[in-house]
């Protein structure tokens, strides 16, 4: 059986409880140890600095935790948390096509747009990505979290990752589907994914524990199923999850829209 590894970052999480800068530190990849995005009900607790759980109306803010006004410092890690937790795909000739999840992804330039992946030279899909200069970021749902957490917790050099078949509460066996990209040669789409992001490697920055890969956006790929009557696309229907510190978690309530903060009431 494949050695139990997290999404990209590699090293076993840290457990909860963990002081950053205690020795340990999460990496990119997600952990197979996080925990699966529960219920809805579950999706709007709060997530407090150390990534543990706290029931609503306990988080820092006006209804919670009071500041105390005493810092620790603690040594460098890696505390940027909430994350998402994405499925890359990847893939090239006369291979079947890998799926590596990440945590350890993010946009750094909106014109032209543009992200970075940082990926473990040891993984499988690094040499993929880096002979190919392709790969696909596909948002994660709550109903596919599972798929997520499994595909970076198994190496696609034992397994094949759209092979693997989960069952959701509801008693429906699901199978991600691989789907020819739009604008890619090799890396393929997951149908399964709401969003589909399809990238072109531009530079590989080499790091220490990873390599960081970034990408053109090449074009974005996105379910019909989420577009409203209107003609307008939805994501908030998808109900996304975010990674914290080894767990998953579901999006929860919307608290505001961008420039809310200083729009005049009444407009």
């Amino acid at each position: 059986m494949a050695e139990r590894r997290k999404p990209d970052g590699g090293r076993k999480m840290a457990p909860r409880g963990y002081v950053p800068g205690g020795g340990k530190s999460a990496d990119g990849e997600v952990s197979g140890r996080a925990r699966q995005a529960g219920s809805r009900k579950n999706s709007s607790a709060s997530v407090s600095a150390s990534g543990r759980r706290q029931p609503e109306g306990r988080g820092n803010g006006s209804t919670g935790v009071p500041a105390s006004g005493c810092r620790q410092v603690w040594r460098a890690g890696n505390m940027l948390y909430p994350v998402p937790a994405v499925m890359v795909s990847c893939g090239r000739d006369g291979e079947k096509p890998n799926i590596l999840t990440v945590a350890w992804a993010g946009t750094v330039c909106s014109d032209p747009a543009m992200v970075s992946i940082s990926v473990r030279k040891s993984r499988c899909s690094h040499d993929i990505i880096g002979e190919t200069g392709e790969f696909v970021i596909n948002l994660v749902t709550e109903e596919l979290t599972k798929a997520c957490d499994w595909c970076g917790v198994r190496s696609g050099r034992d397994v094949d990752k759209f092979a693997y078949t989960w069952q959701t509460e509801d008693g429906r066996q699901h199978r991600l589907t691989a789907g020819r990209a739009s604008k890619l040669e090799h890396a393929p789409v997951i149908l399964e994914s709401p969003v589909s992001i399809e990238c072109r490697v531009k530079q590989v920055i080499p790091l220490e524990s990873h390599d960081m890969f970034l990408a053109d956006v090449v074009c974005v790929d996105a379910d019909e199923a989420y577009f409203d009557e209107k003609g307008r696309f939805d994501l908030d229907r998808a109900r996304l999850i975010a990674y914290s510190h080894g767990e998953y978690f579901g999006l929860g309530r919307k608290i505001g829209t961008f420039g809310y903060s200083v729009k005049k009431r009444g407009k």
